[in-house]
């Protein structure tokens, strides 16, 4: 839950990452950094700040801790307008192939968080997220994300199944995740617009947008553990996605060795 300042419509962003990347790329009212603290990536904030006309506050290390909310804050904090969502139509134009994540009903900041940063370094063209019984954007997740945040786009819809079938008449794919399905995400082709759907810890994909999906797959497990972390399974089928997209540049749009990609053969 954001931490809001009394009366106004402020919040707080916290950690080093989070509160360097906002300094640089969002509006920020003030930066909050505990007194008698001397880490020189602190002291990269101060100076940025200052540069930037943005006013640096001291205060008690406690005092940062009530602003923060828990003692993660790395000694430092921002005051700033709350981060906005993204129009879902900004998502789906973003290009003429879009890349989009969905996420049905991941509850967890962390998790969230660790998953737009590996948009972002993907090159993902947005994150989408429900309205209900999921995380949403927070000062844990811009946290989480390691301020990878503040270059993501994040759109939230009100009905999930509604708005994968808005996507489908985009002629974008989409594919769901799930750890029963019958093909394996190495099958699939991302070389055309595509969103990939994966479900909430636990509870994994709903029954209706499971049926939405245009197809399903499973990441290969060959040890003893039954599933990965949603936001691990993020990144082996995005950057399996860009992997194919990259070969289909270099190749003219061909499949890449026949239709197998390199880890299904064993090349490295």
């Amino acid at each position: 839950m954001s931490h809001r300042e009394s009366g106004t419509n402020l919040e707080v962003i916290y950690g080093i990452h989070a509160v360097k990347e906002a300094v640089l790329s969002h509006p920020v009212e003030y930066v909050v950094v505990a007194q008698g603290q001397h880490n020189p990536r602190v002291q990269e904030i101060i100076d940025a700040c200052r540069a930037g006309g943005i006013g640096v506050r001291f205060a008690p290390r406690p005092a940062v801790e009530r602003m923060a909310g828990n003692t993660q804050h790395q000694n430092v904090v921002a005051v700033c307008a709350p981060r906005a969502y993204d129009d879902l139509e900004t998502l789906l134009d973003g290009s003429a192939r879009p890349l989009l994540v969905v996420l049905d009903g991941v509850e967890d900041p962390a998790n969230l968080g660790a998953i737009v940063r590996t948009s972002v370094a993907a090159g993902c063209d947005g994150v989408i997220i429900p309205e209900r019984r999921a995380a949403g954007i927070s000062p844990a997740v811009a946290r989480a994300s390691a301020g990878a945040l503040e270059h993501a786009k994040v759109a939230r819809v009100t009905n999930l199944v509604r708005t994968l079938g808005e996507i489908k008449e985009r002629r974008i794919w989409v594919y769901g995740f799930e750890a029963k399905a019958d093909q394996s995400y190495l099958e699939l082709d991302y070389g055309q617009g595509c969103a990939l759907v994966l479900g909430g810890e636990g509870a994994g994909l709903h029954r209706l947008v499971r049926e939405t999906c245009d197809q399903l797959a499973h990441i290969p497990l060959r040890g003893p553990v039954p599933s990965l972390n949603v936001s691990v399974a993020t990144a082996v089928v995005l950057y399996e996605a860009l992997r194919q997209r990259g070969l289909r540049a270099e190749n003219g749009n061909g499949k890449a060795e026949n239709g197998k990609s390199k880890l299904e053969t064993g090349f490295s």
